[in-house]
């Protein structure tokens, strides 16, 4: 089967048929770039998803990866991120392998398209030359032969003619013997010219055209092979990389498998955990004997006759009550559901008088004491771990320069070893710093699980609340005590009583005089004193001021001999008295 013995007269159409197949083909590099185009574009996509949905560097959002599910999701974004890799080596190689190629090969393929057709029409030029050379042959034979008989004709006819000179008969029969050789000569000539064509007309029928068309016919065969193998390429290039992406999304089913939820349960326990126990059951009040104390006066009086201070709602703590308690409750509030109580003492924020000064820094105290028992006990043990870290780089570095300092003194050409002194003494002075630091926050996370007895700093009375005598006192007051709004603060042990008895430590308050009214306030706004240690207030109503704003928002107020407690400083307009030099609102 060849095109040259079996489409000897098709030339046309095979010129057609090559310039469609490399259409064909340039069709199919287009399809490819494109192909490469969407991949890149897809891979691209899917990093930007993988980078929007990483968690920020030192954010909230990457304390919460601690978890088996967000772990797993943190997995899932690498993988894909990976997965989006595979999708570029997909379209790499395809630009590689078979874009580039197919292009390179386009154009080869057009230059020898060109040469082959151009020999074609060479071949169809020549044969057709002798063609017309033939008939110029046939049409000058035709003519002489023609021109040679009517020569005879007239020579017949001078002959016979009785007339006619012989000169005249005679020059009649020479020009008839001219024109028949005239017309032997065509004769000979056109013989040879037919001769000449057959010759060249085989030739070309039987050798040229079938050796172009041959040649034409393989390289389209070739361009059919080539294409072929550009498709197959095509498959391969996504199949070399199937298995790596298959290895994330296993990887990524990996990570699903091990989300943990009990895990996770668990550490939302550690998480929040704020080691307080639940408040206990309300004490019934009996409004019917107007004599009897309430709560807080029974809890006082049991302290000092007992030595025992009962558990009350909102306090953990044994023997240490705040000494306005019992002047800042109204009947309203005893009535408050138990449940609104509860979510009020566990969202509260202390106002005690000790961490004012911790405020005002922008940071919370060194030993953690802000923080529930629980909370307070895991930040120690980080710390404790941290600075044993610390210690052990600098000791690293401390027997890295031993050795260099030994390798001096035994090789003195390679330095001084007299210039490693200055910093071992750094180094320590550093570990000894380090130590007395892992010493500290140890005593204070044995406080914290109970191994050492709490500390028994004994807290004065100053503007109506305590307020601590050194960073000792800091601590005792923040661990020991509860704030006016009826939050909790940390304490040093949940299981164990202060050393000092409650009775003295009730005493205390019983017995020091009320404090001196410092000035007079009216009530810009009604504030509904719900939380332990503080006041309600109607709009208007003008009360005594016993200690100003001491920056944390509150103001201590007196209504009369039994009741006192805290009102939001913006809540009041303040009037001090002498020292003021005017009146003064906070707002």
């Amino acid at each position: 089967m060849s095109w040259g013995t079996e489409l000897w007269d098709q030339f046309d159409n095979l010129e057609k048929h090559t310039q469609w197949g490399i259409d064909v083909l340039e069709k199919y590099i287009k399809f490819v770039k494109e192909r490469t185009e969407i991949e890149l574009s897809y891979a691209k996509q899917l990093r930007n998803l993988s980078k929007k949905y990483q968690p920020k560097k030192n954010s909230k959002e990457e304390e919460e990866y601690r978890y088996t599910s967000t772990r797993a999701f943190l997995a899932t974004l690498n993988e894909m991120n990976d997965y989006a890799g595979q999708h570029e080596v997909i379209s790499e190689n395809m630009t590689s392998l078979i874009t580039a190629e197919l292009t390179r090969y386009v154009q080869e393929l057009k230059q020898e398209r060109k040469s082959h057709f151009h020999d074609g029409r060479k071949a169809q030029q020549h044969i057709e030359t002798c063609w017309k050379q033939l008939e110029a042959s046939k049409r000058r034979f035709e003519r002489d032969c023609k021109e040679a008989d009517r020569a005879q004709q007239y020579f017949e006819k001078m002959d016979a003619d009785i007339n006619v000179t012989k000169a005249d008969v005679e020059k009649a029969r020479q020009q008839a013997q001219l024109r028949h050789q005239m017309a032997e000569d065509s004769k000979a000539e056109y013989s040879s010219t037919l001769q000449k064509f057959n010759s060249e007309q085989h030739e070309h029928y039987y050798t040229h055209i079938p050796n172009i068309f041959q040649k034409i016919q393989e390289m389209e065969e070739r361009r059919i092979v080539r294409i072929g193998e550009s498709m197959k390429t095509f498959a391969e290039v996504d199949r070399q990389v199937i298995p790596i992406i298959g290895k994330c999304l296993d990887e990524i089913t990996k990570a699903a498998e091990s989300v943990d939820h009990k895990n996770d349960s668990q550490m939302v326990i550690e998480a929040f955990k704020s080691g307080f126990e639940p408040p206990g059951d309300v004490d019934f009040e009996d409004f019917t004997q107007p004599m009897k104390r309430t709560v807080s006066e029974s809890s006082l009086s049991n302290s000092r006759g007992d030595g025992k201070s009962e558990p009350k709602f909102g306090s953990k703590s044994k023997g240490k009550l705040w000494p306005f308690i019992k002047k800042n409750k109204s009947p309203k509030q005893q009535k408050e559901p138990l449940s609104h109580r509860f979510n009020e003492f566990m969202t509260s924020k202390p106002k005690i008088h000790c961490f004012r000064s911790l405020k005002r820094g922008g940071a919370g105290p060194e030993d953690f004491s802000n923080l529930p028992p629980e909370q307070r006990r895991k930040k120690l043990q980080q710390k404790v771990d941290e600075l044993n870290r610390d210690i052990q780089k600098e000791m690293d570095s401390r027997d890295a320069l031993t050795k260099m300092k030994d390798v001096y003194i035994k090789n003195p050409q390679m330095g001084d070893a007299a210039s490693v002194d200055h910093r071992l003494a750094e180094l320590g002075q550093n570990i000894e710093k380090l130590r007395l630091e892992v010493q500290k926050f140890e005593g204070w996370l044995a406080e914290v699980e109970g191994r050492l007895p709490a500390r028994s700093e004994q807290p004065r009375r100053q503007s109506g609340v305590y307020e601590a005598q050194n960073a000792s006192g800091v601590n005792s007051c923040a661990q020991d005590r509860e704030s006016p709004d009826g939050s909790y603060t940390e304490e040093q042990s949940q299981e164990t009583e202060m050393k000092v008895p409650a009775t003295d430590f009730d005493d205390e308050f019983d017995d020091e005089e009320p404090l001196p009214t410092i000035g007079t306030c009216k009530a810009l706004y009604t504030f509904e004193g719900q939380n332990e240690g503080t006041i309600s207030v109607a709009e208007g109503e003008m009360l005594y001021v016993i200690e100003e704003d001491k920056g944390d928002g509150w103001t201590r107020i007196r209504r009369n001999e039994d009741e006192e407690g805290y009102v939001p400083t913006s809540y009041v307009e303040v009037y001090l008295d002498k020292n003021a030099k005017g009146a003064m609102t906070y707002i």
